[in-house]
């Protein structure tokens, strides 16, 4: 007698348990955790520098993700552990590499706005009335001014700073480097107050000194308006810790009449 032949269905043929896969798909793994919370951390540094890169990293996580996802569906976790890897160092070093270069523009940009801030903190002894002069037109351009020129030697008619005030107004600086014991006396503003407004037509005139002025010499300065400078007001200047000193005049007082005012 004839027996019928069975087909017998296609079965699904189980895979034998790897555990050398195993063992390096979990510690390619634990190396992927281990750098997704390297990059938190350097995230929440960069976003306060740059946060535009913020979401250069979240992209990149994702994408890390879509590619393991890909892969697990392909039967590959090895592979995509590795790619997850690779996106997330590529990122790392995109951000640390921008996080270093913000920070080197930061300090390029504070060196240049401590340039005039060193000069004058030097002792003022060690600096020539030539050093001095441009010591203090370095200040008004850090804070600003424009047309910042030095006029000072023979014949300069009492101005040794010219500039324009960041508000428009016109600046005449008369320096004195003069020593802790030498006061700058009513003369020398006497000298200063005939030429700055008639002969220079400044908005805002200002004395500045190393040294220290009389009370005579305040007292004129007060009544016709120029702004006098000390050694002490000079180094709060250089510092930041005191105002520029065009802006202790009013725009609306041009020098030309007495202001009543203090003296800064």
């Amino acid at each position: 007698m004839t027996v019928p032949e069975r087909h017998v269905r296609g079965g699904r043929v189980r895979r034998r348990f790897d555990l050398r896969a195993t063992t390096v798909t979990f510690a390619l793994a634990a190396v992927a955790l281990v750098l997704v919370g390297w990059v938190v951390r350097m995230a929440f540094d960069v976003a306060q520098r740059r946060p535009a890169w913020v979401f250069v990293l979240v992209l990149g996580v994702v994408t890390a993700a879509l590619l393991r996802r890909s892969a697990r569906r392909r039967g590959s976790a090895a592979r995509a552990a590795l790619r997850t890897t690779d996106a997330l160092a590529a990122a790392t070093a995109t951000a640390l590499d921008e996080l270093e270069q913000g920070r080197a523009a930061e300090g390029r940009e504070h060196a240049c706005a401590e340039e005039a801030t060193v000069v004058v903190r030097a002792e003022h002894e060690e600096l020539s009335p030539d050093e001095f002069e441009e010591a203090i037109a370095d200040l008004c351009r850090r804070d600003g001014c424009t047309e910042v020129e030095v006029v000072g030697g023979a014949g300069d008619l009492g101005a040794d700073v010219l500039a324009v005030a960041p508000d428009g107004r016109r600046v005449v600086i008369q320096c004195k480097r003069y020593g802790d014991d030498n006061k700058v006396g009513s003369q020398d503003l006497q000298r200063f107050g005939g030429t700055c407004y008639t002969v220079h037509g400044a908005d805002v005139a200002v004395l500045v000194t190393s040294s220290d002025f009389t009370t005579p010499a305040a007292d004129y300065a007060e009544w016709c308006g120029i702004v006098c400078v000390n050694e002490e007001q000079l180094r709060d200047w250089c510092e930041g810790g005191g105002p520029a000193p065009w802006e202790q005049l009013p725009p609306e007082g041009n020098g030309t009449e007495p202001s009543g005012r203090a003296l800064w």
